[in-house]
């Protein structure tokens, strides 16, 4: 998948500040080795290495790497598949925000977060839970099968219970999870959800015609705004799942 990283920090910021809470799990020492996993723009990777820790970012987009890069020339960026990456140290900590739910080989990106770990070594992860932005998702998938076309999920939001018990079964103890709602306001007032779908679901339309896209995009738009509009604003129901774990 290919990212618009300009598109991401204007008008999806929240994705990246919504994190900076998640560094208050992880409690960065100085000196420490983190591993942020999914780094995107490097703005939580630079907050991390502001603790005084020694940061690494990763992230299978070269776009998201290429703007890290630019924006932090003197921190560590590398393109990685989380699913299957191998770097020459072992971390004290790995960090990672709003980048699991993309992953549906979720067994093999812990085990590469338990391989590239030290005893005692932390997680500190959250991504979508079950149910996240599910207003979107089945309004697009209504509408794309109105339309002829087969709407395909891409994402894996797990239960708190699924999720802790991969981790559990991979070596890890479970010290601390959070799942909750998190109403998220979109940027864009009149076309917030289009745009949104653009930023994050560009996959969903790879089979489908330019036109037939914008027709469909259009009328999910149309059809959700009023659902999820309040105070003037549009609101995606975000749920969030929250995790720290200890490798035991």
């Amino acid at each position: 998948m290919h990212w618009n990283a300009d598109l991401y920090k204007e008008q999806h910021a929240f994705v990246f500040e919504y994190g900076n809470s998640l560094i208050d799990w992880l409690q960065p020492k100085a000196g420490e080795k983190i591993l942020d996993l999914g780094c995107g723009t490097g703005e939580l990777t630079a907050q991390l290495a502001a603790a005084g820790a020694t940061v690494t970012g990763i992230d299978a987009s070269e776009e998201m790497i290429t703007s890290a890069r630019s924006h932090y020339p003197e921190l560590t960026f590398q393109v990685a598949d989380a699913t299957d990456f191998s770097l020459p140290v072992q971390f004290d900590a790995v960090f990672s925000n709003a980048t699991l739910h993309w992953i549906n080989e979720k067994e093999k990106v812990i085990r590469c977060m338990y391989d590239h770990l030290k005893q005692g070594g932390r997680l500190a992860l959250e991504f979508g839970g079950k149910g996240n932005v599910a207003s979107i998702v089945d309004t697009l998938a209504r509408v794309m099968e109105q339309r002829g076309y087969t709407y395909q999920p891409i994402w894996y939001f797990p239960s708190p219970a699924a999720y802790a018990t991969l981790l559990e079964n991979a070596g890890f103890r479970v010290d601390r999870v959070h799942f909750f709602e998190r109403p998220t306001r979109l940027a864009d007032k009149a076309e917030g959800i289009s745009t949104w779908l653009n930023m994050f679901g560009s996959r969903f339309f790879e089979a489908v015609p330019p036109a037939d896209k914008a027709d469909i995009l259009r009328q999910v738009q149309q059809e959700l705004a009023p659902q999820i509009t309040r105070d003037g604003e549009l609101y995606a129901d975000y749920v969030r799942l929250r995790i720290a774990a200890t490798k035991i």
